[in-house]
C-alpha cells in the first residue's frame, strides 16, 4: 500500500530519524521501520499523519502518481504507475530496438533483463 522507499526518502529529506517521525505521527520506531521495509502497512489515520508531517501528497506516498488503462477488450482495468516506472519506460522508448524486444514479448524481455543483471 505505502511505498517504503518514498517514506524513507521524505523522512530523510526532513532530517528525521525513524524514532522522531514515529513520535510525530504517534507510532513507534519499529512501525516506521516496517513501513519503510514494506513488511507492514499503516492504518488510514497514520497515513494521513505521515502525509501532513512529511509534507507530501498521498499519491506520492502511496505510489499512485500515474493511472494507466490497460488494453483488455472485455474488461478494461486500471493500474497505477509511479513516476519512476513511467520514467523507466520513457528511457526504454529511446532505444527502439530494445523497446521492441521487451514489449513484443514481455516474458522474453524480462528473461533477457534477468540474465544481464544476474
Amino acid at each position: 500500500m505505502l511505498v517504503g522507499s518514498r517514506l524513507k526518502s521524505a523522512r530523510k529529506k526532513l532530517g528525521l530519524t525513524q524514532e522522531e517521525l514515529g513520535n510525530l505521527v504517534g507510532v513507534g520506531k519499529s512501525a516506521i521501520c516496517c513501513y519503510e521495509k514494506e513488511t507492514r502497512n499503516p492504518n488510514l489515520e497514520t497515513i494521513i499523519e505521515l502525509i501532513y508531517t512529511l509534507g507530501v501528497s498521498s499519491d506520492y506516498l502511496l505510489g499512485t502518481d500515474k493511472i494507466i488503462k490497460t488494453d483488455v477488450v472485455d474488461n478494461p482495468r486500471y493500474r497505477t504507475m509511479t513516476k519512476e516506472e513511467v520514467a523507466f519506460i520513457d528511457e526504454l522508448r529511446k532505444d527502439k530496438i530494445v523497446y521492441e524486444i521487451l514489449f513484443q514479448d514481455p516474458k522474453r524481455g524480462s528473461d533477457l533483463v534477468k540474465q544481464k543483471i544476474g
